[in-house]
């Protein structure tokens, strides 16, 4: 058993890395195509929810990755009786939190420029 939950931790850890704020270098790949394919989806409610709803894509990316790189970490170096999956979401939702605001603010200010095909 304690083979497959490091495993499982680790493929966690794995993805939710490639997801998470910690890999700015791979959003590119990952976070942005999920945050602008959400937005297509919102955008067919509405189409001037496009932008916004690219950042709330972005966010949730974000969100997502931490938590499970928590999970991942959790599953690996923590004993049963000491894990708490309310606190793991709760840390992962501010810390995505936190690094979405500081990019929409550097996206606000003019710091980071929005691709022009996107306005």
């Amino acid at each position: 058993m304690s083979l497959f939950k490091n495993l499982r931790g680790g493929a966690l850890i794995s993805l939710g890395y490639m997801l998470s704020p910690l890999s700015w270098w791979n959003d590119l790949f990952f976070n942005l195509p999920i945050a602008l394919g959400f937005g297509y989806g919102v955008s067919w409610i509405n189409p001037h929810w496009f932008i916004p709803g690219t950042i709330i894509g972005y966010w949730l990316s974000n969100v997502l990755g931490m938590v499970m790189m928590q999970f991942g970490a959790v599953n690996i170096f923590l004993p049963e009786d000491k894990q708490n999956i309310t606190r793991d979401i709760w840390m992962g939702f501010g810390g995505a939190t936190l690094y979405t605001v500081i990019v929409a603010a550097l996206v606000y200010c003019h710091v980071l420029d929005i691709p022009a095909f996107l306005t």
